[in-house]
Formats: C-alpha cells, structure tokens, sequence
C-alpha cells in the first residue's frame, strides 16, 4: 500500500469519523447526565434524515437544515424528556431499556407506515476537492467542518456558560447539584434535548453520504455504543477521539478486507477495550 493511497484513507476515515463524533457525542451526554441508555438514538437519526430528505424539496441547504430541524428536535424532545423519560430516572434499568427500546420500535413502524422501506437520499453536487494528491469527497468535507463548528458550539455552552456548568453538575453528582439549587427535572429535559438536536444534526449531515429507511438507525446507534464506550461513557472528549478512530478503522478496513466487513473490525476493537480497558479511553463529563 502506498502512502499516498494511505494519505488517502486516512483523510476519508477523518472525515466521516467526525460526524460519528456528533452523534455520539448527543448518546454520550444522555447517558453522562441522566444515567439512561437511549436505544432509540438511532432512529432520531433516521427521523432526522427523513426530515432532512423532505426539507431539501423546499429548501437545499444542509446549513438550513441544521438550523431547523436541530432546534425542531430539540423542542420536541424536551418534551418528551419531561414526560417520558424523566419520570423513569429513577427507576432500575430495566424499566429504562424497555421504554427507550420501545421508543426506538415505535419510530420504525411509523416510518415504515408513512414512507414504506425505499431508500431515500439527497444528491449533493460539487466537484471533489483536490490538494496534492488527496481527493476530498464534497459532501463528507462539509459534514466535517458542520461537525467541527456544532462541536465548538457545544463545548462553548458546557465550559462557559451557567447551563452548562449545571448539565456539568449533574453529571457528576446530582445530589450535591440539587442542594446547589440545580433543577434537576429541567436539566435532564435540556440534557436530553441536547442529545438528540445532535443525533438529529448529523441525521442531516449523514444524508448525502448514506441513504434513509426505516432501519438505518440500527446502523447508526451501534456505531454509537461503540464509540461512546471506546471513548468512555459520559465523556465528551472520549466520544470525539472514539469517533474519529472509528471512522479511520472503518477506512482502512473497508478497503484492505471488504466494505461489508468493516463493523466486524471495529465490534473486535470494541470488544479488546471491553476486556483491556472496561471504562474507556477517558473519564466523565
């Protein structure tokens, strides 16, 4: 293999593996602040390229959509944090899994009802970039750099803002948080919502590169739970550094052993972790 070619599938991998980093990045935050595994992230990402898919017939703008359907998810799931989920925070894990998975359900049945199983998909025209002898796909380098600047965004809140430092506290110790004065129902909804707004984020950003159906979001929440727990579960940074590796892995394994077998590499790479190093490549939030 020459350098270049590796050049090559090192950008590609980088790429795509920044939008795997926002997407994990939401599942990561849900899980840090209010201690549930969400297995219906997946199909809020499926959601979100339906709307994305529909939205481009009025207005084909990725930018534009970011801006409507991220905040549009973001109000819809704060409600449904309010009165779905946060009412079962406390209760033991089994109760959470079969809610969230129950959620998951439901959302494909109604996709597969409203918009049956085609696939769907957006066409993005631009001509590949060209620096030296790299080739830069259009549409994974806007997703990139999309990816980049909501992350920014995002870390911007977390570090320097009074929400923030409260999702922040609650993740850490909500007990203590609570004594504080945090309002810990009203965190988790903004927490919850945050997660998904992000997961729907890239929702938009992923519809150009992979095409929508009722079952994609499997496709897409495993990727999630292999980065979040190769990053370390509820860590910010370990989900941006688990993105990343991921998409590299499936770079270079897509094409040194086969496209179809490249989750079978990064699942090996999960399960090394799992047994080498059980809390991931970092902390908390």
């Amino acid at each position: 293999m020459t350098f270049e070619l590796v050049i090559q599938l090192l950008i590609n991998g980088i790429l795509i593996g920044g939008v795997y980093s926002i997407l994990s990045v939401g599942l990561t935050m849900i899980v840090g602040v209010l201690r549930v595994v969400n297995f219906a992230h997946g199909e809020f990402i499926m959601l979100a390229m339906y709307a994305t898919f529909w939205l481009s017939f009025l207005y084909p703008s990725d930018v534009l959509a970011v801006l409507l359907v991220g905040p549009g998810f973001f109000v819809f799931e704060y409600l449904v944090a309010k009165y779905l989920i946060n009412p079962i925070i406390d209760d033991p894990e089994l109760s959470q899994v079969f809610t969230t998975m129950g959620m998951g359900i439901v959302m494909q049945n109604a996709a597969v009802i409203l918009w049956k199983a085609d696939p769907r998909s957006t066409s993005v025209v631009g001509i590949p970039l060209k620096i030296g002898f790299v080739m830069l796909s259009y549409p994974r380098l806007r997703a990139f750099f999309i990816a980049a600047v909501i992350v920014v965004i995002l870390v911007m809140i977390l570090k320097m803002t009074y929400l923030g430092k409260a999702i922040r506290a609650s993740a850490q110790n909500r007990n203590v948080a609570a004594m504080l004065g945090v309002n810990l129902s009203r965190i988790y909804a903004i927490a919850f919502g945050i997660g998904i707004s992000l997961a729907a984020i890239s929702g938009v950003l992923l519809l150009p590169i992979f095409p929508a159906f009722p079952m994609i979001g499997l496709q897409f929440v495993l990727i999630c739970f292999v980065v979040v727990v190769l990053g370390g579960l509820g860590s910010i940074p370990g989900a941006l550094v688990g993105g990343l590796v991921i998409g590299i892995i499936e770079s270079f394994s897509g094409f040194l052993i086969y496209p179809f077998l490249k989750s079978v590499v990064y699942f090996i790479v999960f399960m090394l972790v799992l047994l080498f190093r059980p809390k991931g490549l970092f902390g908390t939030i």
